[in-house]
């Protein structure tokens, strides 16, 4: 109950029942007093929408109107009519000797947490940008662990997207990997780009009904990952599901890793390598917000092995050469391969990467084999792979068509999903991975001819500050590709801090209206650069990142203007003055 020493005097009654409104200040805060009806009402003056003064408002039949964007309020007690504005606190408010006193501490309905995570869920169902990204801040702001909003929209996403599995919520496990990576300004941006993306993703979407586990526990590992591979290969979403619900329930998250796997690659390259990585991006959310969900997030992956389009079917993988018979090929040969490498240690030759990136696929597969033979493990020669497509981008050649910078990235996502694969799981399927991966870099060698010679700085006496400055200034103008990435090779010749380019690189990033691509770029990029031992070869990843983002910015930043506003206001600024 509030007490007399929680109340204040704040305007003279018969001028409040004259005026009908009064702005008031007290204690640093701005109320909007209203009389109407008969009765005295206090209101925070700030809309919560966009910050507009509720005084300049509106009062009729008992709903406060905001004449900025007509937001709607009851003014009681301060409920909105409409999801997109949030409700307006409102003040215990009384009279007392023709004096109106009001209770500027008043008990919350909810702690300030739940009201948050609330008007989060709000912003999802509604695909409201501001209301998420306020809401992100606001989580942020009261310490709310990132694996909270986190979890939030993990189970949004999975939940109302009957197709399952897709860009958004990719995007959304992105950015919780290179959470750690930002600085601490950009980490609610980071958060708030992941959830735009799934509620954007989810939008006008039908929900996904839960299909149940197997009554028994008694099956097997092997015989439920059979039954999950046949039913993928039949295009069964339901039969499949029933077999990786059971498989969650009874096994080992290695095991079921390895189940999803194995299924992502009976075929070559499934949706462009999408699927592969969409799957694996899966298991790294799980990582941030906990195994306990694995029954929500993973089967939304179903659908992108039972829909997805099969390289083998497609005329560039069989056409001059037919590579998906050379690859059926080397898979029905792993088993004896692997066997026969047990034990032994692989040494790379000094051309590994050079023959990875020639244009002889019997050489490039034999090359491959050769090595598991020789004891070679599906993470080491993940590695290779992959490196070979980081090369392909940071030698893309800007003469290409612009769509063709998706067929070097896809090629690269994929391995590196295919490489992070192999550190979580041991399995011979994802030599599987290793061997289609490496066909995809055959198949853009197109892309590096001639190859873009890579930028080269011995030394530099430069300031890495300026030089990051320099970079972001790059990114505002179109078509600095091969500017950027001389600026990243300068940075590292002037010694500067890798921690610092990356912190620049995710501003960069999330400044702009970043497409799917290009936050997975990013990602992958950054995994790139902390895998690589070879310092020189950390580099390239990170060049390679700079070229990609300078081909696709400037953009018109919309997104980020929505943030900073709603930044603004949680900070308590005036929106709609002029700057």
């Amino acid at each position: 109950m509030a007490t007399d020493q929680s109340f204040v005097r704040v305007a003279d009654a018969d001028e409040l029942r004259d005026g009908g409104r009064l702005l008031v200040n007290r204690n640093g805060r701005s109320l909007a007093l209203f009389y109407h009806e008969g009765e005295f009402r206090a209101v925070d003056n700030r809309c919560p929408h966009m910050g507009f003064p509720l005084t300049e408002g509106s009062v009729e039949d008992g709903i406060l109107t905001c004449h900025w964007h007509h937001a709607r309020f009851e003014l009681s007690c301060g409920s909105t009519f409409d999801p997109w504005a949030d409700d307006v606190q409102t003040f215990p408010i009384e009279e007392r000797n023709g004096e109106i006193y009001v209770n500027l501490t008043p008990k919350r309905d909810s702690p300030p947490e739940r009201h948050w995570k609330e008007r989060l869920e709000t912003g999802l169902e509604e695909n409201l940008r501001l209301v998420v990204a306020k809401s992100v801040i606001g989580l942020s702001n009261e310490g709310v662990s990132a694996s909270e909003p986190l979890r939030i929209g993990a189970e949004f996403g999975t939940r109302y997207r009957e197709q399952g599995w897709s860009s958004g919520l990719t995007i959304h496990a992105c950015m919780a990997n290179v959470f750690p990576d930002l600085r601490d300004d950009d980490r609610p941006r980071a958060l708030y780009t992941g959830l735009r993306h799934v509620a954007s993703d989810c939008q006008g979407e039908s929900p996904r009904f839960d299909q149940p586990s197997f009554e028994t526990e008694a099956v097997s590992a092997n015989r439920l990952r059979q039954w999950f591979r046949d039913c993928a290969e039949v295009r069964d979403d339901d039969g499949a599901e029933r077999c990786l619900q059971t498989a969650i329930s009874t096994l080992e998250p290695e095991q079921v890793s390895e189940m999803l796997y194995a299924a992502a690659t009976d075929h070559l390259y499934l949706d462009a390598g999408h699927s592969f990585d969409f799957i694996n991006k899966s298991l790294e959310l799980l990582d941030h917000i906990g195994w306990e969900h694995a029954e929500t997030v993973l089967p939304s992956v179903i659908p992108r092995l039972t829909t997805a389009q099969r390289s083998e079917e497609l005329s560039s993988w069989t056409q001059p050469i037919d590579i998906a018979e050379l690859l059926f090929d080397s898979y029905d040969q792993l088993d004896e391969l692997v066997e026969a490498g047990d034990g032994r240690t692989w040494d790379e030759p000094d051309d590994f990467t050079e023959t990875l990136l020639s244009d002889d696929p019997h050489a490039i597969l034999d090359t491959l084999t050769d090595a598991i033979r020789g004891g070679a493990t599906c993470e080491e020669l993940a590695d290779r792979v992959s490196f070979a497509s980081v090369m392909r981008v940071a030698q893309f050649g800007t003469a290409n068509e612009f769509s063709d910078w998706n067929t070097v990235h896809h090629t690269f996502t994929y391995n590196n999903a295919v490489q992070q694969a192999a550190k979580r799981a041991s399995s011979t399927a994802l030599y599987r991975g290793v061997l289609a991966g490496a066909m995809s870099v055959y198949l853009d060698r197109f892309l590096n001819t001639p190859p873009t010679p890579l930028p080269s700085v011995g030394s530099s006496d430069g300031d890495p500050a300026d030089l990051r400055e320099e970079l972001l200034e790059t990114f505002d103008e179109e078509g600095e590709v091969n500017a950027a990435g001389a600026i990243v090779a300068e940075h590292f010749a002037a010694g500067g801090d890798p921690k610092n380019l990356k912190e620049t690189l995710g501003r960069a990033l999330l400044r702009e209206d970043a497409g799917f691509h290009t936050l997975q770029n990013l990602e992958a990029s950054f995994m790139q650069f902390d895998l690589r031992e070879d310092e020189d070869e950390a580099r390239l990843a990170l060049i390679s990142l700079a070229r990609y983002m300078a081909a696709h910015f400037p953009t018109r930043r919309e997104a980020e203007q929505t943030y900073v506003i709603a930044d603004r206001l949680n900070r308590g600024e005036k929106i709609y003055e002029a700057n």
